[in-house]
């Protein structure tokens, strides 16, 4: 079966063959795939008319959670252009920046959203309400699939989809250009793994700045699946989401896990509907599965994993359907598995050799081309025979150092935390996920974050967060002497309600050292 080679086009597809399924709930609008098509095509036509007439380049699109949001999205690539998602809630300065690196077109947004697009380029505001509704869609495209003035179809394959910012270690977000190349062989890996088909309703739980997003729409596009998009109060109570909307395949970040226990909503068997539950973006505790298991027996589960510059997972691991057949880890976490079809990894030792532990670099057709500020690829590309690739551009061939530190066990890759995660402190290498997984076992201890902070002599020191019911620091004092040498142990150790999370909902660290770093 010959694959679309644009991520336009696997939407495309569907639209022909499903005109009339259901392609997108949000903010109480239903649209069939004809009706988002059609609501895609009005759009392109207007964003093509903006832009003098011509293709743009790569457009911003400043909303979230409407069909506009979502149409939107569509109707970008569809003049040929590169997303770059922006969020409405973020600082006006960060916006601003990635706007001006991303080198803008120009910048699609709501009313309601106006104002945060000032100055970020030339804006196209949505203001009628059928782009909004989807209403009066009829005959708005032609005979070949294309709207009133929509422009002639884009394809090529090697053009830039998406920009994802992520953060950079020098504060300034760095642009990761996707390929239609890359993407279309993510879905191509990837869509077919979860049965998806008219019918299948799908959670679209992620922020569209964070690349789980184009997870959530083009696996459910790809398939002829409904997007069903929970408001972000609504993800705060998974259970009752899943069940409110009915949804058969939830993904996001295991965090919801911890909201839901939270609220004492898991139990048994209390999301029924559920057939799939995939989590990424940070480690899944086996505790945490095993809740989750419980309250959907009939959903399989799965664990995905990768950086934005892989497009969105290298690695998947499906759990076996008996619990009993579960693997035990050292650090208590779900393994990240192996390694997606056609892709090549290996895992870099300390001596720059393979090994059976350490750094994971990723090369195969998911493997990003470099950086928007090539500036940004200094020593994250290792060429064929793993010499440091500084200085050249990043060649087919080319390993990608993805700065997670992983290890082998029993045959599957287990994540272990991030290399610069691995410290050392008065003489000692450390290991802050090792400290962290010793917590994690510690009764009514839910989740733990170690970090280092300045001692009173200026030197680091270990200090953990911890959450969960019932949770002493003396007693965790005394629980982990049994199990670290001294060194490993903590200075301190805090009691949260909840750790804190940044907007994609993985732990936020930042967050959590400001929290620490407060006198007591």
């Amino acid at each position: 079966m010959t694959h679309p080679s644009t991520l336009y086009g696997w939407f495309a597809r569907s639209a022909a063959a499903h005109p009339d399924a259901p392609a997108l709930e949000v903010a109480g609008a239903c649209l069939t795939y004809r009706e988002l098509r059609a609501a895609a095509e009005r759009l392109a036509a207007r964003l093509t008319a903006a832009a003098g007439g011509t293709a743009p380049r790569r457009v911003g699109l400043l909303t979230s959670r409407s069909v506009t949001a979502y149409a939107g999205y569509l109707a970008i690539l569809r003049t040929g252009a590169a997303v770059v998602p922006l969020n409405p809630e973020h600082p006006a300065a960060r916006t601003a920046a990635i706007a001006a690196a991303a080198g803008l077109d120009l910048v699609l947004t709501t009313s309601a959203d106006a104002p945060s697009a000032t100055g970020l380029g030339t804006p196209v505001h949505i203001h009628t309400p059928d782009a909004e509704t989807g209403a009066g869609t009829e005959g708005a495209e032609t005979a070949d699939g294309t709207g009133p003035g929509a422009p002639p179809p884009q394809a090529d394959p090697d053009g830039v989809a998406y920009i994802i910012f992520t953060s950079g270690s020098t504060g300034a977000p760095k642009g990761v250009p996707v390929r239609h190349r890359n993407i279309c062989a993510y879905l191509e890996r990837v869509a077919g793994r979860y049965g998806i088909g008219p019918g299948s309703r799908l959670s679209q739980s992620f922020e569209l700045t964070f690349d789980g997003s184009v997870h959530d729409l083009f696996v459910a596009w790809a398939g002829g699946g409904t997007l069903v998009v929970p408001s972000r109060g609504q993800l705060l109570n998974p259970v009752k989401t899943v069940n409110s909307l009915r949804l058969t395949h939830w993904f996001s970040v295991p965090s919801l896990i911890t909201f839901a226990a939270r609220l004492g909503a898991l139990a048994p068997d209390s999301m029924p509907t559920l057939r799939w539950s995939v989590f990424g973006g940070e480690p899944l505790t086996l505790r945490a599965a095993r809740e989750w298991r419980a309250a959907a027996p009939g959903s399989r589960l799965e664990v995905l994993y990768g950086p934005t510059e892989v497009t969105i997972s290298c690695t998947a691991y499906r759990f076996p359907d008996e619990v009993a057949h579960w693997p035990r880890t050292p650090n208590g976490t779900a393994p990240i598995g192996t390694g997606h079809r056609d892709l090549d990894v290996l895992l870099l030792g300390e001596d720059g050799r393979p090994a059976e532990r350490g750094e994971l670099c990723v090369r195969g057709p998911l493997r990003f081309d470099g950086y928007l500020d090539p500036r940004h690829d200094g020593g994250r590309f290792l060429t064929e025979d793993l010499r440091p690739a500084d200085g050249s551009p990043p060649a087919p061939g080319h390993w990608y150092r993805t700065g997670d530190r992983v290890a082998v066990t029993d045959g599957l890759l287990v994540h272990l935390g991030r290399t610069d995660q691995q410290v050392k402190v008065r003489g000692h290498r450390i290991e802050l996920g090792e400290v962290e997984a010793a917590l994690r076992t510690q009764p009514g201890v839910r989740d733990a974050i170690v970090v280092t902070l300045p001692a009173a002599d200026g030197e680091p020191e270990l200090q953990a967060a911890v959450s969960g019911t019932g949770c002493v620091p003396d007693r965790l004092y005394a629980a982990l002497a049994g199990r670290l040498p001294p060194y490993m142990m903590p200075s301190r150790i805090t009691v949260l309600d909840e750790l804190p999370l940044n907007p994609n909902g993985k732990i936020d660290r930042r967050a959590l050292l400001a929290e620490l770093g407060r006198p007591r």
